[in-house]
């Protein structure tokens, strides 16, 4: 029923590599708050928030495939060292930018960018050299351990980033951050080295196509991709947190909406035994989408924080039990010579939705409303989530393994 820590205790690198990351995803959920709320201070403008998720679109679709073909060819352990060092340099950047008396705008969107596409690099990495560094018969575990990883930086993260800029600006909030990668690398430099991928005749664009063309084979790594595309481009409402904070309380109210979403994840991640007795997957995942724009259209409504944080933690915990069976179907269905590049594929598919459903969320609210965008939004998702999968059946039918011991 609870969460297996097994291997935890089993693997010394994998410990290394998860409570390192998970240090510095909680310093990157601090600036996760930080860099919108700081764009909006500045410019109290939403559809400006909103367009941070464009500018970080074009190196997410380019660098999630070729990172991940790099993933498959290069030590995954250096290559990691190597993003961790260039990413903290961004932060350096956005915390230099934050103590200057007029901070500039365009240089946050361009370090934004830049640490998006280092992003590229690091994600598919990181996924890759997980599954080298466990048994196969741990996947299920490992994803288990990296959902509550990442609820838990989601939930401390954002809160913590609340109070770090109420007490002492943004750039308390980007300090933060900077350090957390620091003890980040220190983590990956204590891993044992790695050994390399096998050695590859073809060129990184050969394998990126095979990668895409192994992708476009499977009707069930497709209904992933494009089931989480949907539900985030309609109804992802963090652009707003903002803006929708100024009249519950400013940045302490902001860190609770930015960590909301985050609480439900994790409650679904620690009670997720169950998932395992489950075999039906995608099915699952249309399901958990379906009630993710649901619980987004009870935000738009809401009048107080606490019930915009009620429906928020709802709408994170349907977000978690998709993203549970989707890393269930991804580690059934890629193989590890494929899984550096795969990872790309997927990184592509659960971040492009964000930053796609920001931009919407930021131009729709600019437009008419912040409630309109949220509630019209949720809506339109859970049709759009329907409609895509009554358009793929074999994803919908798509039948997995499923434990039955207790």
């Amino acid at each position: 029923m609870f969460i297996n820590i097994s291997p935890l205790k089993q693997y010394r690198d994998f410990r290394l590599l998860f409570f390192g990351q998970m240090i510095s995803f909680l310093g990157s959920m601090v600036s996760y708050v930080a860099i919108p709320y700081q764009v909006y201070e500045l410019t109290k403008d939403n559809w400006l928030v909103g367009m941070l998720g464009l500018v970080q679109l074009g190196p997410v679709l380019i660098f999630g495939i070729l990172g991940g073909t790099y993933a498959d060819r290069l030590d995954r352990r250096k290559l990691l060292l190597v993003s961790e060092f260039f990413m903290s340099l961004m932060i350096l950047g956005l915390t230099l930018n934050a103590w200057s008396d007029q901070p500039s705008i365009p240089l946050i969107f361009i370090l934004v960018a830049l640490f998006q596409s280092i992003l590229g690099f690091h994600r598919p990495a990181m996924d890759a050299l997980t599954q080298k560094i466990v048994d196969k018969k741990d996947y299920a575990a490992v994803g288990a351990l990296g959902s509550f990883r990442y609820s838990a930086g989601a939930i401390v993260g954002p809160a913590l980033g609340g109070i770090l800029i109420a007490s002492f600006g943004i750039k308390g909030a980007y300090l933060f951050d900077f350090i957390s990668f620091v003890a980040a690398f220190i983590a990956l430099y204590l891993m044992s080295k790695i050994p390399n991928p096998e050695k590859r005749d073809n060129s990184p664009w050969t394998d990126a196509k095979e990668g895409l063309k192994y992708a476009v084979s499977k009707p069930e790594l497709i209904g992933t991709y494009l089931i989480d595309i949907v539900a985030m481009a309609f109804a992802f409402p963090v652009a707003l947190f903002p803006s929708m904070s100024e009249k519950w309380g400013g940045a302490s109210a902001a860190g609770l909406l930015f960590s909301a979403m985050a609480v439900g994840s994790l409650i679904m991640t620690v009670f997720s035994g169950w998932t395992a007795k489950v075999s039906r997957h995608g099915k699952a995942v249309v399901i958990a989408a379906t009630l993710w724009a649901v619980f987004i259209v009870g935000v738009g409504y809401a009048q107080h924080l606490w019930v915009a944080l009620l429906f928020l933690g709802l709408a994170g915990a349907a977000d978690m039990m998709s993203g549970l069976f989707r890393g269930i179907i991804w580690n059934e269905t890629v193989p590890n010579e494929l899984r550096g590049r795969l990872s790309g594929i997927e990184m592509i598919s659960y971040m492009s939705g964000p930053l796609l459903g920001n931009a919407r969320a930021g131009w729709m609210a600019a437009k008419v409303s912040v409630p309109f965008s949220i509630s019209a939004g949720g809506a339109i998702c859970a049709v759009a989530v329907i409609v895509t999968a009554f358009c793929l059946p074999k994803f919908w039918r798509y039948h997995g393994h499923a434990s039955h011991t207790s």
